[in-house]
């Protein structure tokens, strides 16, 4: 698609100015990255705080941090992705329990309509989507050598979602 030249400069400029306010007013870091926009747009439509860190927590409800993730799939599910790899198990689920899932009260699990904004939310304790993930993890922890990307991921489906989610919207 050839740009006329109004496209450009308008688009640059909606461009630099969203990043500024993310960046430098509110202190969201950059929404341009990986997935931050829709962080950030989830936490404006659940009415949470924005997380002001890219790393940790997503954002902050009634009561305290919590987790999201975002799809833009025909049907609600969450991806649990790039999880750093522990030595063994027991140092494996120590780490998801502590420090990556376990530690958030809530992960809300959203879905967008592509770039048209969020149109399906959903609330899972930290408890259930261990639940859930935690056997899946275990069972691919053992395979890892034979991949090129060690790191372990796994999905809480839409049949989860409906078993133990609240749906918000």
């Amino acid at each position: 698609m050839k740009m006329s030249k109004k496209f450009m400069k308008v688009y640059k400029r909606q461009y630099l100015a969203l990043a500024a306010l993310c960046e430098e007013e509110m202190g969201v870091g950059d929404a341009f990255s990986y997935a931050r926009s829709k962080e950030i747009l989830a936490a404006i439509e659940l009415q949470h705080e924005i997380s002001e860190s890219l790393s940790g927590a997503d954002g902050i409800d009634e009561v305290g941090e919590c987790e999201y993730k975002s799809t833009v799939q025909p049907t609600i599910q969450g991806a649990y992705t790039g999880i750093s790899v522990q030595d063994t198990w027991e140092e494996q689920e120590k780490y998801l329990r502590e420090e990556k899932i376990g530690k958030y009260e809530h992960h809300y699990i959203n879905r967008f309509a592509g770039s048209k904004g969020l149109v399906e939310s959903w609330r899972l304790s930290g408890k259930d989507v261990l639940s859930i993930l935690l056997p899946k993890l275990k069972k691919k922890f053992g395979k890892l050598n034979h991949l090129k990307d060690r790191r372990l991921a796994a999905t809480v489906t839409k049949k989860d979602i409906l078993k133990y989610g609240i749906r918000l919207r």
